[in-house]
């Protein structure tokens, strides 16, 4: 009888201490939980291996320094002067612009901007624009007459630079054009989205 009361004295005693070893059992449920999060590995790389397609035909940013600035097709309008910048890719594979040039008129050595940056055109939208090596992209600047604002907010300044800003982008591309800014609070400059193309 005391043998049968000790045994199940120790059965008592190592039940307990496999619940107490059991108390750690929510800590150690995280990492199977991760481990079960993780395991479906196979389908999780043919999901990626399908869609590989569509995320290879989606190119990186131009980054300026693999971009030319140039000035295309320059048309005067009441007021104002409409000026193509073009874009073009050098690097040896695709990229692509969307949206809105920073522009800023820019004069001196070294170049500095000269009054209001650009603002954007509310007649287009934004759309994403693909260059393959070599290609072209514009957008179209318009450049108010200085000569519009009263010397209140323009204190006329010959410029000779475009200070062009790629789409998300940071560092300008600087391209030869002499026009007149304004040191001052008057905006002459709006800016539309980038298109397709050389704007010809």
């Amino acid at each position: 009888m005391i043998r049968q009361t000790f045994v199940a004295v120790t059965l008592a005693a190592a039940g307990l201490a496999l619940a107490a070893c059991g108390s750690g059992t929510p800590a150690a449920r995280p990492t199977k939980t991760v481990t079960v999060t993780a395991s479906p590995a196979t389908p999780a790389a043919s999901a990626t291996a399908t869609s590989q397609p569509a995320a290879a035909s989606a190119a990186a940013a131009c980054l300026t320094r693999y971009l030319n600035g140039s000035i295309g097709l320059t048309q005067g309008t009441a007021g104002a002067v409409e000026v193509t910048i073009v874009f073009k890719n050098l690097d040896n594979v695709p990229c692509t612009l969307y949206g809105f040039p920073g522009v800023a008129l820019a004069s001196g050595t070294p170049v500095t901007d000269v009054g209001q940056p650009s603002t954007e055109s509310p007649t287009t939208a934004r759309e994403l624009v693909t260059l393959a090596p070599g290609g072209f992209a514009y957008a179209t600047l318009q450049v108010s007459e200085a000569g519009n604002y009263p010397a209140s907010t323009c204190t006329e300044v010959a410029t000779d630079w475009l200070a062009v800003i790629p789409p998300n982008q940071y560092v300008p591309l600087y391209i030869p054009y002499n026009s007149t800014g304004c040191q001052g609070s008057a905006s002459l400059l709006t800016v539309t989205a980038v298109r397709p193309g050389n704007g010809g």
